[in-house]
């Protein structure tokens, strides 16, 4: 018992000990007063820094932090001086540090110890949001990726405060001016050096524009200059008799009446001018007002001015100010100053080309308007022909062309084209990065741009476009980046591209006709490799790069309908020309099956084996292709009815095909310019002119049509033409003739055309061995005309016209997005007495396009049929079609 009270005293006073002696370092790790020296300020003195201690940097490099404070082992010091807090400042203005000390621990004579003490601020662990959605969220940190650059950073003012714009800026694009941001910083509670950011957002509503007012305009009214910004436009307003009516209601019953019975003449300027002040529909421009869009709108309407001739307008004053909360009004002022006219046009500096040629590719001349944006296309960035490329195209990368005016007499402008020729230059080296997937060899090979040639600005933006078309990559990012050498008279070229998915997986079901349900299964592989089959170590997942197309294809009903296919594509066989071989195997079966006992009792099986090959053409130019193919094909008819023309026999047909074309579109999936024009020729042996003896009129069809014989000619083309406002027109026509080498051999059952609805077998039955046409606002299949005489099924002849205006509304690689009107009129014939080019069947509507790599083409249209097809009583009226895996034809 008495040792125990004995340890009890020992611990106790050893506590009291321990008590009694002070810390040398406080909680945060400041150095205590018991640690440091002080000295007396009455007596300053000169002192040697003999070391110099950092406590408290554990985020910061301390050797860093001594740099800055400007405090150094050997440096001679006064204390006390201004040099501690020279470097307390200066430490403070790196924006890393709550607190900052700087003390005296150790005095040797002469020599002193400093410890620099820092408090840091804590680097951003995670970051939280409220108020706005996931997506929201998303494009934030997509577009302004404030997350990626907050997050792992120390925790500032100015960072809480560039983060904060950023939000805002992103808000205001949005619409939400009126929104606000809030930032509280919290500290972590597992890492006690770190600190956790909540950005609140209020949103409230957006602020769209409710009238801009023009003032100063002369030369062009209202509408013109509005027309002129884009993007900027006025909320949709409809109020046809908003004016008169408040006017009536407002007046005085005496005045009311007078202004009822009055009559007025209004002249047709005055009716579009109140039309246009009180009906406002805006369907694609966007109502919300963007401080940076409108500051390119004001750019775009001086540049507008300036090309047709005001060459000093200027905006005077554009003032905004609310009319209500969530509404703004804009006051534009413009001074369009005088008209100018082109009074002489001298050139200097050119050697290589004579001015004739030059004039003629500039094409303006003395007493034009002057319009500087037509001068400064012509002389750079044509798409048609600019002097610039004239030179860039014959080796002169370094060519320069600039126009200055060289004297202002009034109101006419005299013009110097200055000319810098330069050296030409060679292509010596040619890279290529970002190509994960795809080999070095599919690239180079589509190059318009090869070691040892000229330098050629047209031949790079078609290398753009054939890399675009290939589908393996982000057409948006495929950058060619010239790097010169002046100092040899050479360029290398580096090419940077995106990868981007190019297979397709094709999974659908849908209800339709008598058969039912019908599902498809489909593979598409367009950038496959088949010599790396063998290499399953390769495959990511499957044996890719090599350019090479694959696809296996499966579509049934039961045992209805079956259709299977295989192709398969090599596009470079032999490995140094444009030869596109080809191998495509089908076979398709439709069986007449009892609807109640489920019994066969006919059928209809249609086999086919293609084989091509094609190639790129130099002449007329190097758009052009021409491919042949040869293609054997049976059909195995038995019992099969009506519903062909031909009930029993077995028909071989082995033809002949050569497809000339030409494509200069610049995107696969949403052209805006260039065309495609298509003319095909498909034949078989004139087996009749080989038997001239030989009456095939009084054959029976199995044996007239053993060996099926015609020749059939297709046209397609089609053509591009980008409008203002990212609208895109197109044109497209559609021809198809079957022609016979013996009238005495009539023309067969098979390969005829089909005209209607979305141009997709399987939505009202199958139709085999026939060209299946669209034509939206009509049923499927509908326009199929019936020959009395042989009972065969099908037209002879068809043409089809179609117009599209597209608006794209989102080009992303992985889902390219547009929507569309369309008009069009077809008609289809089985003899050539009847056919008449003019004689169609119109539709009206609208739709939309998605492709996405993953799943191909995807639409619908909703179209009005305006014409009574042939048995109906009445017109087609509206009609819904979908589009899956193909663009209609």
């Amino acid at each position: 018992m008495k040792q125990t009270k004995r340890y009890f005293l020992l611990v106790i006073m050893l506590c009291m000990s321990l008590w009694s002696i002070k810390p040398l370092m406080a909680q945060d790790g400041r150095p205590t007063e018991s640690n440091v020296i002080t000295l007396s300020y009455s007596n300053p003195k000169d002192y040697i820094i003999d070391t110099v201690r950092v406590i408290g940097a554990n985020l910061t490099d301390p050797l860093i932090l001594v740099s800055v404070s400007g405090l150094q082992q050997g440096d001679k010091i006064k204390i006390p001086g201004t040099e501690f807090s020279m470097a307390t400042k200066k430490l403070y203005s790196q924006g890393l540090y709550n607190d900052v000390g700087i003390y005296v621990t150790e005095l040797i004579g002469e020599r002193v110890e400093i410890t620099i003490w820092v408090s840091e601020i804590g680097s951003v662990s995670r970051v939280y949001w409220h108020g706005i959605n996931k997506s929201e969220e998303q494009e934030l940190m997509d577009k302004v990726m404030v997350k990626e650059k907050i997050t792992g950073k120390i925790m500032t003012n100015s960072l809480v405060k560039n983060s904060e714009l950023a939000i805002k800026r992103f808000l205001d694009e949005k619409g939400y001016l009126n929104s606000t941001v809030r930032t509280e910083v919290e500290q972590d509670p597992v890492m006690q050096s770190k600190v956790r950011v909540h950005f609140y957002i209020t949103k409230y509503d957006k602020v769209h524009i409710d009238r801009i007012y023009v003032s100063g305009n002369e030369a062009f009214d209202d509408r013109r200059v509005k027309g002129r910004i884009k993007g900027t436009n006025e909320k949709p307003r409809f109020r046809p008799i908003g004016d008169l009516l408040s006017s009536i209601v407002n007046a005085k019953p005496r005045d009311a009446a007078n202004f009822l019975t009055q009559r007025q003449e209004v002249s047709f300027e005055d009716l579009k001018d109140y039309v246009y002040d009180n009906v406002k529909i805006n369907i694609f421009g966007n109502s919300k007002f963007v401080k940076t869009k409108w500051a390119e709108d004001k750019q775009k309407l001086i540049g507008f001015y300036n090309s047709k001739g005001y060459r000093d307008a200027r905006i005077v004053r554009d003032s905004l100010y609310r009319n209500s909360p969530n509404s703004l009004a804009i006051d534009l002022e413009i001074d369009e100053g005088r008209l100018y006219y082109i009074g002489d046009i001298r050139f200097v500096g050119n050697y290589v080309h004579n001015e004739e040629t030059l004039r003629r590719i500039l094409s303006v001349s003395t007493g034009d308007v002057y319009n500087t944006e037509l001068i400064d296309r012509k002389l750079n960035f044509d798409p048609q022909e600019d002097i610039s490329s004239l030179y860039m195209d014959d080796g002169y990368l370094f060519f320069n062309v600039r126009r200055a005016e060289v004297r202002v007499r009034q109101d006419t402008v005299d013009l110097e084209i200055r000319i810098q020729e330069g050296p030409q230059a060679t292509i010596n080296r040619i890279t290529v990065s970002g190509n994960d997937r795809t080999n070095d060899h599919v690239i180079i090979r589509e190059l318009f741009t090869r070691p040892g040639e000229k330098f050629s600005r047209t031949n790079i933006i078609r290398t753009q476009r054939e890399l675009s078309n290939l589908g393996y990559f982000n057409p948006e990012t495929i950058n060619p980046r010239p790097i010169p050498n002046p100092n040899d008279g050479t360029v290398d070229i580096a090419w940077t591209v995106e990868e981007t998915p190019s297979d397709q997986i094709e999974l659908s079901g849908g209800w339709g006709g008598p058969f039912g349900f019908i599902g498809t299964v489909g593979l598409q592989f367009n950038n496959f490799s088949m010599r790396n089959l063998p290499r399953p170590s390769t495959w990511s997942p499957l044996p890719v790069g090599d350019g090479q197309s694959f696809g296996i294809r499966m579509q049934a009903n039961g045992r209805r309908f079956q259709s299977y296919s295989v192709n398969f594509m090599e596009p470079w066989f032999g490995g140094k020309r444009r030869n596109a071989l080809s191998l495509n195997l089908s076979r398709s079966i439709q069986r007449n099956i009892d609807f109640f006992t489920n019994e066969q009792f006919g059928s209809f099986i249609v086999s086919n084996a293609t084989l091509g090959l094609g190639r790129q053409v130099r002449w007329p130019d190097n758009f052009f292709q021409l491919s042949n193919s040869i293609s054997f094909m049976v059909y195995d008819i038995e019992n099969f009815g009506s519903l062909l023309g031909l009930n029993d026999g077995l028909s071989n047909s082995f033809t002949f095909n050569t497809v000339i074309a030409r494509n200069s579109i610049n995107s696969p999936f949403f052209p805006s310019m260039g065309s495609t024009v298509t003319l095909s020729v498909n034949a078989t042996p004139p087996y009749s002119l080989l038997q001239p003896n030989k009456d095939f009129s009084k054959l029976e069809p199995t044996e007239r049509y053993r060996w099926v014989e015609y020749h059939k000619w297709m046209f397609d083309a089609s053509f591009f033409v980008p409008l203002p406002g990212k609208l895109v027109f197109m044109a497209k026509t559609n021809l198809g003739f079957i022609g016979l080498y013996d009238q005495r051999t009539g023309f067969s059952p098979f390969e005829r055309f089909t005209l209607g609805g979305s141009g997709l077998a399987g939505q009202q039955g199958f139709i085999l061995a026939q060209d299946i046409i669209s034509l939206r606002g009509y049923d499927d299949n509908s326009l199929r005309p019936f020959d009395q005489q042989t009972g065969f099924r099908g037209g002879v002849a068809y043409n089809k016209f179609t117009m599209e205006l597209r608006y794209p509304v989102s080009l992303n690689p992985s889902a390219t997005i547009f929507i569309l009107g369309f008009g069009e009129g077809g008609n289809t014939v089985n003899n050539y007495r009847d056919y008449n080019p003019f004689d169609l069947y119109r539709s009206a509507g609208v739709g939309a396009r998605i492709f996405m790599p993953a799943f191909g083409l995807l639409g619908v249209d909703w179209g009005y049929g305006f014409d009574t097809l042939p048995g109906q009583m009445e017109r087609s009226g509206p009609q819904v079609h979908f589009v899956i895996g193909q663009q209609i034809r």
